[in-house]
């Protein structure tokens, strides 16, 4: 079932997410909703915050990004069917020197900014199943999980612009919260005075 994606604005883009445990109602139907509705709308990740719910849990598929042509061979293979779940995940380390990438965010539809990252990442997660895992991601890998994971700890991708880029987009942003902006997926609007 495709979910409403939830637009900048909404108060659970800014909660701090909460832990969950592996007797959360329905997790498999969840984490199946969540795929269908981050596919539908061409995402490469989505968090649970994203469709209303502050607790601790994302999904990443950085499938889509392995056409990109400007990729070495090697990154493209990395790229091509890295599917993965992380629940109650934490970053444990970020490493290297910060490079900057063009983001984008389902919940603030057709707004792109140049975003700073650390390229290495350590993190602790649990995997669908509950399995607990510690890896390191680089790359775009790294930067993808980077962008949801802020998503679990009430951080989007706006916050991390200089105030001089804050300014020039908040015309943008206020007509985002308000549903004044054609998206091709469902979304649900803060200061939308009514619903369609």
């Amino acid at each position: 079932m495709i979910l409403p994606i939830v637009a900048y604005g909404d108060a659970v883009l800014k909660k701090k997410a909460k832990d969950i445990t592996k007797d959360y109602p329905n997790l498999e139907g969840l984490l199946e909703n969540m795929f269908e509705t981050m596919y539908n709308a061409y995402g490469v990740g989505l968090a649970a915050p994203q469709i209303g719910l502050p607790i601790r849990m994302f999904l990443v598929d950085t499938t889509p990004f392995s056409e990109d042509e400007d990729l070495s061979e090697d990154e493209q293979k990395a790229l091509n069917g890295f599917k993965r779940v992380f629940i109650n995940a934490q970053i444990t380390k970020e490493e290297g020197d910060e490079w900057a990438f063009n983001e984008g965010c389902l919940s603030i539809p057709d707004v792109r900014e140049d975003v700073f990252r650390k390229p290495k990442i350590t993190i602790e997660y649990l995997d669908e199943n509950f399995k607990s895992h510690k890896e390191s991601f680089d790359g775009l890998i790294a930067r993808v999980i980077q962008h949801e994971y802020d998503h679990i700890e009430g951080v989007l991708f706006t916050d991390k612009l200089s105030s001089l880029k804050k300014r020039l987009i908040k015309g943008r942003l206020t007509n985002i919260s308000k549903g004044k902006i054609n998206v091709d997926y469902r979304m649900r609007f803060p200061d939308q005075k009514k619903k369609r």
